[in-house]
């Protein structure tokens, strides 16, 4: 699981929650749950019946005491939130992933498709295999009609990056090319060492 997947499901849990207390303190208060079944709300507890409002006369008085600039503040910052929001949920509809990859010839046949996830397994599996990687990781981006590779790899203390590339190249990258009929699918390469103990010469 990536950060940014990690982040957006801990945002999605938050922004939940509050939306669940928030419509279940409302529903208590508006259906009378608390007084039709005896129950004791804790104090300063608000809306607990459904003539209640969350901020009476009294609040709204000792809020607006605080000077001119309080209530367009206030408003300032919840469109602020409110346009972070629109902003953030338009970034999670925007696709970062093509999801599926039309195969076979040109055009290609229709009904014919390949899942992005498993053609990057499939690199990411050969590309692991090959002589001084230690670690592949793959993923494929952009657009059905325009992917993109990214290839990550770890290498051996002892690898050589450029016979490593040119393996890379002739072994998973061409086979994924020529299995989905794309062979100028643009390809963005990324090579580190692994961490290792320096070598001493006496």
């Amino acid at each position: 699981m990536t950060p940014r997947t990690v982040l957006n499901r801990s945002l999605l849990a938050l922004a939940g929650l509050v939306l669940l207390g928030g419509g279940l303190l409302i529903l208590f208060a508006g259906l009378g749950l608390y007084r039709r079944h005896g129950l004791a709300p804790p104090a300063d507890w608000p809306l607990t019946a459904a003539d209640d409002v969350l901020l009476g006369s009294a609040d709204r008085a000792r809020w607006s005491s605080q000077g001119w600039w309080w209530w367009p503040a206030v408003i300032a910052i919840l469109a602020l939130v409110a346009l972070l929001a629109l902003w953030w949920l338009l970034a999670q509809l925007r696709r970062r992933r093509p999801g599926a990859l039309p195969v076979g010839s040109t055009p290609p046949q229709e009904g014919v498709e390949l899942r992005d996830r498993a053609l990057s397994d499939a690199i990411a599996s050969e590309a692991g295999a090959l002589p001084g990687v230690a670690r592949a990781v793959v993923r494929i981006t952009g657009r059905p009609a325009h992917p993109r590779t990214q290839v990550r790899l770890t290498l051996t203390p002892r690898a050589a990056p450029g016979a490593v590339l040119d393996t890379l190249c002739e072994g998973p990258l061409r086979t994924a090319h020529r299995s989905t009929g794309r062979p100028d699918m643009s390809t963005e390469v990324r090579l580190r060492v692994a961490r290792h103990k320096p070598h001493r010469a006496e």
